[in-house]
């Protein structure tokens, strides 16, 4: 091969390679990113809450025992031991005590309402959406909390519940609730609080650690109250709770007599 076509080779090769190197760039230009839904960017930034809770010192079972040893009896919150109640309302609440206890006693297990499933035996779930919080029990209580910037409806159209009206807002990981319209309040176990259903609720609750959340509370009711009712509630997280059975929805096999006893079978009819 003569000198001149060697020369004449290299220079086309080199010619070849400067035009694929040319074509580099074009050939790893990555495609850009589609953009992302507003939606699944807003979910990302809500807090995880996955799992059963229960309200703190309501873990031990029917012989007041927990795997540690007994346990002190629970200060129920909503029987409004502290609250700043007007003296004919305390009076009333009073009066009414023994039979609404004694109505109580017989009555099925229906559910537990608002706002005592937030401080009860029923294990809580929490489903958080960008549009709404689901907070459920196992007696098949379900709060709708909304958090789609939606208000309360206007008077002609808020009806009360046994759960209320619920909106929701966030502030970092904190959810705050403002509830009313709630319809009989406390209408299984214990009959509490006697607040009236234009009561306003507020609830703070936020995740503090892995197996712990907290909830502050406060009940506004200018009828039945001299000024805002607070306290504080705490939720701890159980395992393994999705393989319990509880079946509780219109459970009325235990029945109470007359007198205040159970009976778990009814005697023998003559």
């Amino acid at each position: 091969m003569s000198r001149v076509a060697s020369r004449a080779g290299a220079i086309t090769r080199l010619a070849m390679l400067a035009g694929v190197l040319a074509l580099l760039p074009a050939c790893t230009q990555r495609t850009p990113p589609a953009p992302t839904d507003p939606r699944v960017d807003t979910f990302s930034k809500l807090p995880d809450w996955r799992g059963y809770w229960i309200a703190e010192g309501m873990l031990a079972d029917i012989s007041g025992y927990t795997a540690d040893g007994p346990t002190a009896p629970m200060r129920m919150e909503f029987q409004g031991a502290d609250a700043p109640w007007k003296p004919e309302q305390r009076a009333k609440i009073l009066a009414m005590a023994p039979a609404m206890i004694a109505a109580a006693n017989k009555g099925k297990a229906t559910g537990w309402g608002y706002p005592m499933m937030m401080q009860s035996f029923a294990p809580l779930q929490f489903l958080i959406t960008p549009e709404e919080t689901l907070i459920m029990n196992f007696y098949r209580d379900v709060r709708h909390v909304y958090t789609d910037g939606r208000a309360h409806p206007k008077p002609d159209d808020l009806w009360p519940t046994p759960w209320g009206d619920s909106i929701g807002r966030w502030e970092g990981d904190t959810l705050i609730i403002e509830t009313t319209a709630v319809q009989r309040p406390g209408i299984l176990f214990v009959p509490f609080p006697l607040v009236s259903e234009n009561a306003r609720y507020t609830e703070r609750i936020r995740r503090v650690s892995a197996d712990r959340m907290e909830s502050e509370f406060t009940i506004e009711d200018a009828e039945t109250l001299t000024g805002p009712w607070s306290f504080k509630l705490a939720y701890v997280r159980q395992p393994a709770l999705d393989r319990l059975i509880h079946e509780a929805f219109e459970n009325d096999r235990v029945e109470v007599d007359d007198e205040g006893e159970l009976l778990t079978i009814k005697p023998p009819q003559r």
